[in-house]
């Protein structure tokens, strides 16, 4: 996604020199608003893959994956609509939009299960956890430790922690 951003914006910029800066404010919003929904539907897919893959492992494995999935979501969600609204989106458009983008899920699901009837499931959980830990090595990571003060780094690291402890019980309890 990184590499997209890059591009989409050094199309702007060269039309910028003709532009007036609100009219390429409104464009990188555009910008920003379409890739955030290329991305966001695919992430739906690989969380619908996660889930159907440990469904196909266990029941109880199923039921953790598909609870982590939905307390991720709900701030990411959350994210994803107010970038929605801050590009121009009417509440109309943005409930289509999340919608139509919470259908990767349930395309990702069916593939999985598609998937785990081949034996594939055994490879989709890493491929996914793989993905999640490249996006946030690679993304979030970076962007939580620009522009704060030394207060919210800590509060940052914190959460981080607090979140890789839930993970530490979860696994152990499982």
């Amino acid at each position: 996604m990184g590499m997209g951003i890059v591009i989409l914006e050094r199309l702007v910029e060269k039309k910028s020199k003709e532009m007036d800066p609100e009219i390429i404010a409104r464009e990188r919003l555009q910008v920003s608003a379409i890739l955030n929904i290329i991305s966001d539907t695919i992430h739906n897919m690989t969380d619908g893959l996660a889930i159907a893959a440990a469904f196909m492992i266990s029941f109880r494995d199923g039921c953790s994956t598909t609870l982590a999935v939905l307390l991720h979501e709900i701030p990411h969600e959350i994210g994803d609509l107010a970038i929605l609204v801050q590009a121009g989106k009417t509440k109309r458009e943005v409930i289509i939009i999340q919608f139509l983008t919470a259908t990767g899920a349930m395309l990702g699901a069916v593939i999985g299960l598609f998937l785990g009837t081949l034996d594939a499931s055994s490879w989709i959980i890493p491929f996914t956890a793989g993905g999640f830990i490249y996006i946030a090595t690679a993304d979030v990571i970076p962007q939580l430790f620009s522009q704060t003060d030394i207060f919210q780094t800590v509060a940052e690291l914190f959460a981080m922690c607090i979140a890789a402890f839930a993970m530490l019980l979860i696994s152990y309890v499982e």
